[in-house]
């Protein structure tokens, strides 16, 4: 591995660095020295937007083999990812999260966006369905409007259906979140109720299924393997970078190995990389994600760290310090977490036939259910 470790003593945490880039590393030399990914990857899941940053995150993707990728873009900037990145991009329909009026973008306002966006394409939808979302129900005064089995999601489910398209969805958190963040389990239901929605929702609806972030349980394998045993229907994705190299990095080899291999056809790569123009015109006052970089090198070691963090936990031996500061460590365990700290990273060194089948022939096999083969 060519990113050193803590113990090394190199890299100044002392003075805070890029929160992408912990250790000062040259992003592009670490794609060079991590060479070539053994075929073609296709990203599963990522937000790509903006001008300037979508032409970055072209840069980034063809440093680490990105062939493809599928983006959950806002509606009024798919035709200028498009542009930039031509074929290389399959759109999923999402709502229009900035509309003043919440409860229309996420009710009758998601069904005309579906309608649009398989109009210029898409052939998938997102549903987001983490916890917090009873906040936002919260907001609009109507608890449990947005229940991933209840009549708004049913309704855009049938309209998904009658279209020919897949479905992604996010369930559940991180296990440090409901930790942390919600620990009122009154409002926001315990881990394993997260589950029961999508289960219905899987029998009732026979299309194909994309539960993000490793079904929102990477902690679990277990877990997951009795959700893919259940439902024929359900892929996973491997998105949510700092999340999933803090868990999937911290099983043992031979498990991580075995599922992934138990499960060839089922589970997608996918980065969850957002590309904002925000990341590179230091807008003041932008949103937390809009903030998480500021200039073209931060935006470029944001997008490329989740890249090259990913990749070497699937394809390379023994471990790494994680580039990429992890704040849920410090949330859970201040005592012995700072704010600049990152886990040690366990790599799993995937066989080559499983690799290819993780980044390119479980998503192929889908593409071709949905029509986009």
């Amino acid at each position: 591995m060519t990113i050193p470790s803590n113990a090394d003593g190199q890299g100044d945490l002392e003075e805070r660095l890029d929160p992408n880039n912990r250790f000062g590393v040259d992003f592009r030399a670490q794609a060079l020295a991590l060479g070539a990914p053994p075929c073609p990857i296709i990203d599963a899941h990522a937000h790509i937007g903006g001008d300037q940053a979508a032409s970055l995150y072209l840069e980034v993707a063809d440093l680490h083999g990105i062939e493809q990728v599928f983006s959950m873009t806002r509606l009024e900037e798919v035709p200028r990812v498009r542009e930039i990145l031509g074929d290389r991009v399959h759109f999923i329909a999402v709502p229009d999260w900035y509309a003043e009026d919440r409860r229309h973008a996420q009710g009758a306002g998601f069904l005309e966006s579906i309608e649009r966006f398989h109009g210029l394409g898409a052939r998938m939808i997102k549903f987001f369905q983490a916890p917090r979302t009873r906040d936002l129900e919260r907001e609009v005064g109507e608890p449990g409007m947005l229940d991933l089995d209840g009549p708004i999601r049913m309704e855009q489910a049938r309209l998904a259906e009658s279209l020919g398209m897949g479905i992604m969805t996010h369930v559940a958190d991180p296990d440090t979140w409901f930790e942390a963040k919600y620990r009122d389990a009154s409002l926001y239901g315990t881990k394993a109720e997260q589950y029961v929605p999508l289960e219905r929702m899987l029998d009732r609806f026979d299309l194909p299924w994309i539960a993000a972030h490793m079904g929102g349980s990477p902690e679990d394998l277990d877990h997951l393997d009795g959700l893919l045993e259940r439902h024929p229907n359900l892929h996973l994705d491997t998105s949510a970078c700092k999340w999933m190299i803090r868990e999937l990095g911290g099983h043992q080899t031979e498990d991580v190995r075995g599922f992934f291999r138990k499960w060839r056809g089922r589970l997608l790569f996918g980065s969850d990389i957002v590309s904002m123009e925000s990341h590179l015109d230091r807008t003041p006052g932008a949103s937390p994600m809009g903030a998480k970089a500021s200039g073209r090198s931060e935006a470029f070691d944001l997008y490329a760290s989740r890249y090259w963090a990913l990749r070497s936990m699937f394809e390379s031996s023994g471990t790494y310090d994680s580039p990429i500061v992890d704040p849920d460590l410090h949330m859970v365990d201040p005592e012995n977490h700072g704010p600049d700290d990152a886990p040690t990273v366990r790599c799993h060194a995937f066989e080559q036939a499983d690799l290819e089948m993780l980044y390119r022939g479980s998503v192929t096999g889908l593409m071709r259910r949905i029509g986009l083969g």
